[in-house]
């Protein structure tokens, strides 16, 4: 193990290590959320706010309902939500029955939701009616039995909740038709759970959480099993990492408001906006759609609010528009960027704009997320993905894993934040887990004598699209069947807004086969941001003397 260079450079009272004996689980560290902070507000979604002891209440008759259906502990519950207060009702239940969390994206296809229920072997999911539909064309080939379903306004009263779901129904007609006869709405959930009976399990450090899916090089998605320790760990890092700018306004008795635009399925907003919110008694602003970013603004200009944990995409888009002057964010104390590289035009035009730089950091899926962060109370943007957080190890290897020093090698991580390894697959785990506990990221770094990383490419072919993995193979995969397809080949090129976008190199043998014919052919099968934005035709792929398509070169090709 090498000397850990970053610990001198630490800021003040930034601990090398944290204390992992706090909490014996997530659930430990709600409910004591929920007794220290009862009175104060934890979520504010469309105006309306839910407390501490609402989301305590709540989420026990939840979790009594979840029980009475006869779920054993360690059994996974689908979770596909947007940004809605459901979402941590159900994230607590979901950990307070003894069950396991499996975060999806809502904006998945019927394929995409098939292969993760699968996979996970999910008994039950929770849902949000305006993906019922897409649950509804896979449901016979999951093991999923019980269907909890949301509405936009099942939290917001009568008056407010009928109108809203009224507009998101029959106005925005934002809920294709289904048909569900099995579901039972989460209102009636909530009142069956309250007169259910509750058994408390044990639930200890090392019982699974989550089961977050990421892309695999293969493009299968795998389930990176994170540890109930895991995240623990990662909320105590974050906190740590943020104590300086936490110190002042908690000892002003402020509570700290945290803007919630990052998808709550997404870990990065799993552990930073809800988990590290609940554990310091901080609220949440819930953003249900920050692509819509007049109505992120219009929101955002009735609330004060001090983080605000964001992809560049979204800092740039916000930046630019023209709404923006109408919030004050004079209170804002840390932009934390994550889930993709933070471009420096876009931290120098946020930093003139609002007077908070951009503190960019690093995690991955496996990791709970965060590796790395820039100090919170630098100003200066950095380009770097900053330090290690506590308690954690970061080296450089080559390709047979061994240690480089002063040198650029693919960085790997050790540390309590790290999962316990890929959902039933010990062969991929082994791929990624080196023989001493490191785990490899794909990303090619080097590091500085102040123990600051950089990266500088990525050995997998993954694209990075506003912060969403893009597996190459996935996407070819699908283009592949297309009847007149010949061979295909998908690389991530630069993009100013997204920051990479997909291209599709497709060779073909009917003339037919046009870009749109491409496009149309994609919809339904992948969800909108693994669609190919570029689409080149050649006569032929470049490949290697044993067949393989050389991505890298097709990559180098573009203008």
């Amino acid at each position: 193990m090498q000397e850990r260079a970053w610990l001198a450079h630490y800021p003040e009272g930034i601990p090398a290590e944290i204390d992992l004996s706090r909490y014996t689980s997530l659930v430990a560290l709600m409910e004591q959320a929920f007794a220290q902070h009862a009175g104060r507000v934890a979520f504010n979604f469309m105006g309306k706010d839910m407390s501490f002891a609402e989301l305590d209440r709540f989420s026990q008759a939840f979790a009594a309902y979840l029980q009475s259906l006869g779920l054993a502990q360690g059994d996974r519950v689908a979770l596909m939500m947007p940004n809605v207060p459901q979402y941590p009702v159900a994230v607590a239940a979901v950990l307070r029955a003894g069950l396991v969390i499996v975060n999806v994206n809502p904006l998945y296809t019927a394929r995409e939701l098939e292969h993760q229920l699968k996979d996970s072997g999910a008994k039950a999911i929770v849902i949000i009616e305006n993906f019922a539909s897409t649950l509804q064309q896979c449901i016979a080939n999951t093991q999923v039995q019980h269907i909890v379903l949301c509405s936009m306004g099942d939290t917001l009263g009568w008056f407010k909740g009928k109108l809203v779901n009224h507009v998101v129904r029959n106005v925005k007609k934002l809920v294709p038709p289904f048909a569900l006869p099995q579901a039972v709405a989460y209102k009636d959930a909530l009142h069956k759970g309250e007169s259910a009976p509750f058994t408390r399990p044990q639930i200890g450090p090392d019982d699974i959480a989550v089961l977050q899916y990421t892309g695999g090089t293969t493009g299968v998605s795998k389930g990176a099993v994170l540890l109930h320790r895991n995240v623990i760990a990662n909320v105590l890092q974050a906190e740590a990492w943020y104590g300086p700018m936490l110190k002042g306004l908690l000892a002003g008795g402020e509570q700290i408001i945290s803007v919630c635009a990052l998808p709550l399925y997404h870990i990065f907003a799993f552990t930073v906006n809800m988990m590290l919110s609940m554990h310091i008694g901080g609220k949440n602003i819930l953003i249900p759609n920050p692509r819509d970013l007049k109505a992120t603004l219009k929101e955002l200009s009735k609330q004060r609010f001090h983080t605000f944990p964001a992809v560049n995409t979204l800092f740039n888009g916000l930046a630019h528009h023209p709404d923006f002057d109408s919030v004050d964010w004079s209170h804002l104390k840390v932009s934390v960027g994550g889930g993709m590289a933070v471009q420096s035009a876009v931290a120098k035009l946020w930093l003139e704009k609002t007077g908070c730089p951009i503190c960019e950091g690093y995690g991955l899926s496996e990791t709970s997320p965060i590796v790395s962060c820039n100090p919170v109370a630098g100003k200066a943007f950095t380009g770097t993905i900053g330090l290690p957080v506590p308690s954690t190890d970061v080296i450089l290897v080559d390709d047979d894993g061994f240690a480089v020093h002063g040198q650029s090698g693919e960085i790997a991580v050790k540390g309590p934040q790290v999962m316990a390894g890929y959902w039933q697959r010990p062969d991929e785990t082994a791929r990624v887990m080196t023989p001493d506990g490191y785990f490899r990221t794909g990303d090619i770094g080097t590091m500085d004598e102040r123990g600051y990383f950089t990266i500088i490419d990525r050995k997998k072919d993954m694209v990075l699209v506003s912060g969403f993995n893009v597996y190459p193979n996935e996407v070819e995969e699908v283009i592949a069947q297309m009847p007149g397809v010949l061979e295909c080949a998908v690389v991530g090129v630069p993009d100013e807004k997204t920051g990479e976008a997909v291209k599709l190199v497709v060779v073909v043998n009917n003339p037919q086969i046009t870009e749109q014919a491409i496009r149309d052919f994609c919809k339904g099968k992948l969800t909108n941001y693994k669609h190919p934005k570029l689409i080149e035709f050649r006569q032929e792929l470049p490949k290697t003397p044993v067949g393989k398509v050389l991505r890298r070169e097709l990559r180098q090709s573009q203008a």
